[in-house]
């Protein structure tokens, strides 16, 4: 086997990471060694598809998760050989996406060129510095390990929730917090009957409500300042249309308020000729990074802050039988869904007392839960972030985080800016902190693409580093 010359580290093994690595191999022309680094053992997994809960099931239909562009059945046939009865608008477990994962990951290792290898790594990367040639990284691990790489692929996934501000910060060190209910054993200290307030009422909310009935939990209370659920996608599904954009909107003002007029006048119109609402909206998702674009950071404010939770509850939908599993824990009065924001809270040995305001309410209330849940979904602000990579990279001025803490600023192959807006030569991103460049930066169809994106810019560099030393 011919000795490979260069290293690709890939960071983090979710679904970003995974593909990256597949890519390589896969596009790999010769010799190429790729480093897979995660901190827990499974790789292709991730927090994601790491459950084994059943409730568990993909957000999004069957036929709509392929993880590669050129090939949109590639899930599809999977999930069929192993679920009978799948169909592309089935919305199948999670735990078996982490499968198809796994599978894609082995399959591009098996069919690679000799010499492009696949190591895979179970530990954490603490700190890297750049090398003095500027064309290459050391990364040094937990165990104290060292390893040198001529290309590093951040793909770290989602962090724990930031803690909600409140009266009493304090409170955030008590045992009956629970920061990231998606942590090893996060929901073990639920008792059963025990009754608990959820921070938040996205889809997070909903996963960890589901799961905590299964568990035995007593009375859940949700509470966001909107107290909106997500919606439901359509039962059965059927693929989005792409032919529902509204029109001129690309052409119009950019300011937030024009796209939330274009939006809801063109819903009105298509309702009226009997078209769902959710046409529009699968129609702005090719356009949505142009749309983003277009914005400036005042505007891109004016969206967060105004309508950010409508567009979050309408885009990021969940699948029709979790909606209708959640809607009956409602109507039995199992859970309840309140719009207003926690003011403090008050533990003791026995539980903990919140001081609640209900949205619209003239004064706050009291309510006595035994465990704080938090449910507000993954922190993406880099200014503030302490996991110590990003940190370390974000202080030696190796990262830029973007004005609004939506994630990091990159270049258009994914190269992580310097502090000073210069495109890394080494490093580079893929997952959810591309919100920051372009908005919808969470899911599958839009991941994959910068997976592919990211991995042909490297190879290409690589090649042309190879032609530099002939």
């Amino acid at each position: 086997m011919t000795e490979p010359r260069y290293t690709v580290a890939v960071v983090g093994a979710g679904f970003s990471g995974t593909l990256v690595a597949a890519h390589l191999l896969r596009r790999a022309a010769g010799p190429l060694r790729v480093l897979l680094v995660n901190r827990s053992g499974p790789m292709g997994r991730g927090v994601a598809y790491g459950t084994r809960t059943e409730a568990h099931v993909l957000n999004v239909p069957a036929g709509r998760m392929s993880a590669f562009v050129d090939d949109e059945d590639d899930f599809l046939r999977f999930a069929q050989r192993r679920l009978p009865g799948v169909a592309g608008g089935t919305f199948v477990p999670r735990r078996l996406y982490g499968e198809y994962l796994e599978h894609v990951l082995s399959s591009a290792e098996s069919s690679a060129v000799d010499g492009a290898t696949l190591e895979r790594v179970v530990d954490e990367v603490v700190s890297l510095d750049l090398c003095d040639d500027g064309a290459s990284a050391r990364l040094r691990l937990a165990d104290g390990q060292v390893v040198r790489a001529d290309r590093v692929v951040l793909a770290l996934g989602n962090f724990a929730p930031a803690d909600p501000p409140v009266h009493t910060p304090e409170f955030y060190r008590s045992p009956r917090y629970v920061r990231d209910p998606w942590s090893a054993g996060a929901l073990d200290v639920v008792q059963p009957g025990e009754p608990v307030l959820l921070i938040g009422t996205g889809l997070t909310m909903l996963d960890i409500a589901l799961d905590l009935q299964a568990r035995g939990a007593g009375r859940m209370l949700a509470v966001a300042r909107r107290g909106l659920l997500p919606l439901p996608h359509r039962s059965p599904s059927v693929p989005p249309a792409s032919d529902h954009r509204p029109p001129d909107i690309l052409t119009g003002p950019p300011t937030a308020l024009a796209y939330l007029k274009a939006v809801r006048a063109h819903v009105a119109r298509l309702a009226a000729a009997g078209v769902d609402w959710r046409e529009v909206i699968g129609s702005l998702r090719p356009i949505t990074p142009q749309l983003w674009a277009r914005l400036g950071v005042r505007e891109r404010a004016r969206f967060l802050r105004h309508l950010r939770v409508y567009w979050d509850v309408h885009r990021h939908r969940t699948a029709p039988e979790l909606d209708a599993a959640l809607r009956g824990h409602a109507a039995a009065g199992r859970l309840a869904v309140v719009a207003g924001r926690v003011l403090r809270y008050a533990a003791d040995e026995d539980g903990v007392t919140v001081t609640l305001q209900r949205r619209g309410a003239s004064s706050p209330e009291l309510v006595r839960v035994a465990r704080v849940l938090n449910c507000t979904g993954p922190d993406a602000d880099v200014r503030r972030l302490a996991e110590p990579l990003i940190a370390s990279l974000r202080d030696r001025g190796l990262l830029m985080p973007d004005t609004l803490g939506l994630g990091v600023e990159t270049a258009d192959d994914g190269a992580l800016l310097d502090r000073h807006g210069v495109p890394s030569r080494v490093l580079h991103h893929v997952g959810p902190l591309l919100k920051a460049r372009y908005w919808e930066a969470t899911a599958v169809p839009e991941l994959r693409v910068h997976a592919e994106r990211a991995a042909s810019s490297i190879l290409s560099s690589l090649e042309e580093r190879e032609l530099e030393a002939v």
